[in-house]
């Protein structure tokens, strides 16, 4: 199976690090043209230093995924130098530096922000792209949700069970709205990935015996890596799964 993506534009959110960098990367190194959008400048600048070394490089732009006007100029600003926007996938998200509290010290903003991030991010961006892909009637939405979602957080962080869950049900959605005009959108559920900052924290966090717990409760008995969870998104996106829509692929190793 051979996939290329040769003259097609690829905007990636949450492409600092992890599984938003592995995906910017594997697009570029497949022939796109790619827009790799974060808001950690420091990071997403190693991305696009990464993409120089491996002789793909990228474009960057620092973006709130929660700001619906930035995140509109955003897709405006690709359209116009690229001339298209064939591929959106909204890997922006985490838990914003919140750890597991019971519900009723859970303050109204601290939930805002989950949402914000994971959900909101999902809906602006597909948003903001919708028009260009349906002008060219083609396009592929991938979402990047969770395990979370699908079942409950390994945090115990309601706001990020519930939003990845929405983000899900959101993927179903567009799959019948947009699918009239040729664009597919499916969503990725990646099981536990020790991938950025926040995951190795988790890992540590669970000791020896948690972890071992963990990697036991895995089919393969092993973690997956970034990469993993790139190769599932590129498929979606790719000409073999043209009449794939509204599904969740989850990618956990086995559950």
């Amino acid at each position: 199976m051979k996939i290329r993506f040769d003259n097609r534009t690829a905007i990636v959110t949450g492409a600092a690090h992890g599984f938003g960098r592995a995906i910017a990367l594997s697009f570029a190194s497949l022939g796109a043209r790619v827009v790799a959008c974060d808001v950690l400048e420091n990071e997403l600048d190693e991305t696009a230093r990464l993409a120089k070394v491996q002789g793909t490089p990228l474009d960057v732009r620092v973006l709130d995924v929660g700001d619906r006007a930035a995140v509109h100029a955003m897709a405006a600003e690709a359209l116009e130098a690229a001339g298209r926007v064939d591929i959106l996938v909204n890997d922006a998200g985490g838990v914003m530096g919140q750890v597991g509290r019971p519900l009723e010290e859970i303050s109204e903003a601290d939930w805002r922000a989950i949402f914000a991030v994971n959900l909101d991010g999902a809906f602006y961006c597909s948003q903001a792209v919708a028009p260009a892909m349906k002008a060219a009637r083609y396009g592929r939405i991938i979402n990047i949700s969770s395990g979370a979602g699908l079942g409950i957080s390994l945090t115990g962080i309601q706001a990020y069970a519930s939003a990845k869950a929405g983000q899900i049900g959101l993927t179903r959605q567009l799959a019948h709205e947009l699918g009239p005009w040729g664009i597919t959108v499916n969503n990725v559920a990646p099981g536990f990935v020790r991938s950025n900052p926040t995951t190795e924290k988790q890992w540590q966090s669970y000791g020896e015996e948690g972890q071992r717990r963990l990697i036991e409760n895995i089919a393969l008995k092993r973690l997956g890596s970034p990469q993993d969870i790139a190769n599932g998104v590129l498929f979606f996106a790719s000409e073999h799964a043209a009449w794939i829509t509204g599904q969740t692929l989850s990618i956990d190793g086995g559950r």
